[in-house]
């Protein structure tokens, strides 16, 4: 974790924490409708790949602005 929080004060010393943040979740809301999609628009026998993809969209929305608010209390 000291290593993920070190990476974020570099980040945000070189102004770039936006734009990785936007990124992130960016990539988090592609993951979200991709697993709903998924789910929703075919026949899929398992759940576990739309479940996944789900909840690995959802902790990237959520965890950049905790990994922001750790580096400003750090």
């Amino acid at each position: 974790m000291d290593e993920a929080l070190e990476v974020v004060d570099v980040l945000a010393d070189s102004g770039l924490e936006g734009a990785i943040t936007w990124l992130l979740r960016l990539l988090g809301l592609v993951a979200v409708l991709a697993g709903l999609g998924l789910w929703l628009l075919t026949d899929v026998g398992l759940l576990f790949l739309p479940a996944a993809l789900i909840v690995l969209g959802l902790v990237l929305l959520v965890v950049p602005s905790i990994l922001l608010a750790f580096a400003e209390l750090a």
